[in-house]
């Protein structure tokens, strides 16, 4: 049951603390528009780091499962420091279009800040390990 909610735990404290930096840094309304995507700390490294590494320490961090949640750790920090964050430049140029072409009250604009530093991923990945290891201390107590 742990392994199932391991990832829901590393979504809840990464997208709380992401709000959390962020009201402390600009307040309720430019915090709420930076929850999600993008943003200290990367909420998908962390999501997926949480349960490799409680199955890491349950399971042996040779075992054939903590290989492949190391392997779809690798595939999400890919995505967030490299199509995501290109993702987000392109659309800093589409905004930059439709500003120019559009009145302010039919901008459409588009998220800009989708992808992740390396800072941000690296942030969510130490949040992950923490947070597995955590869950495994506290494991036989929790169940």
């Amino acid at each position: 049951m742990l392994y199932f909610l391991a990832p829901f735990i590393g979504w809840f404290v990464s997208g709380t603390m992401k709000f959390l930096i962020h009201f402390y840094q600009f307040g309720y309304h430019h915090a709420q528009q930076k929850t999600g995507n993008g943003g200290f700390p990367s909420t998908h490294a962390t999501v997926v780091m949480t349960p490799t590494t409680l199955i890491g320490f349950s399971e042996g961090f040779i075992s054939p499962l903590f290989g492949l949640g190391v392997t779809i750790l690798w595939i999400v920090v890919m995505d967030a420091t490299g199509l995501r964050r290109y993702v987000g430049e392109h659309a800093k140029q589409l905004n930059s279009i439709n500003r120019a072409f559009t009145s302010e009250e039919q901008n459409n604009l588009q998220r800009e800040e989708i992808g992740h530093s390396k800072i941000e991923v690296l942030g969510g990945i130490i949040l992950g390990f923490l947070l597995g290891w955590l869950l495994h201390a506290l494991g036989d107590k929790l169940i």
